[in-house]
């Protein structure tokens, strides 16, 4: 999960007709996360369909006056979005990329994410949202095996000019518009490559 800028909502006439899958908006989401879900880091169109997420659930008349607040609004994946559910806590509410940084609450070491010291926040969020299950660990796992190949190649290279190209290469992977950047990035800085 990485920190995400909300686009200003480009038909807020959607939302005022109570249309808050509207194509435009959906789009304008997916774009400010690089098509990826809000949590997990998946790429979603590619798969399957990405849910307008609830940040504060519409389901069960929890926050029914928040259902059509672009604010409210996320780009997620469908496992995520229904792992999440209409379950939130007022005193530990889940990560909202959108409005904070998640590198606060959570880490990342090797596939895994871990909250930070005495987050709350971040535990929840790993927990109910499922960012550990296990497909994603595997998915986690291959990119980071793939980037560690990868850099090992370019650390056994004697020409000191390619061996910088190939590693500066490589920092392109952890860029936000590639999938599971945040577990990217961290193993990059953990190989002091970053």
């Amino acid at each position: 999960m990485i920190n995400l800028t909300r686009p200003v909502c480009p038909n807020p006439n959607a939302l005022q007709s109570n249309n808050y899958k509207h194509p435009t908006n959906k789009s304008a989401l997916a774009s400010a996360s690089n098509d990826k879900c809000m949590y997990c880091e998946s790429q979603i169109s590619h798969i399957d369909f990405a849910h307008v997420e609830h940040i504060k659930p519409k389901a069960n008349n929890k926050y029914p006056e928040l259902e059509y607040e672009w604010d409210n609004h996320g780009y997620a994946c469908p496992k995520c979005n229904i792992n999440k559910s209409d379950k939130y806590y007022e005193e530990t509410p889940y990560i909202d990329p959108y409005s904070e940084d998640p590198k606060e609450n959570i880490f990342a070491s090797g596939a895994l994410l871990f909250q930070r010291n005495g987050s709350e926040r971040g535990e929840i969020s790993i927990r109910d949202i499922g960012l550990n299950r296990a497909e994603l660990i595997e998915k986690r796992m291959a990119r980071i095996s793939e980037i560690g190949k990868a850099l090992n190649a370019a650390h056994r290279s004697i020409n000191r000019t390619l061996k910088e190209a190939a590693i500066s290469e490589l920092e392109h992977e952890a860029m936000p518009d590639k999938e599971y950047s945040m577990c990217i990035n961290a193993f990059l800085q953990s190989n002091n490559n970053a």
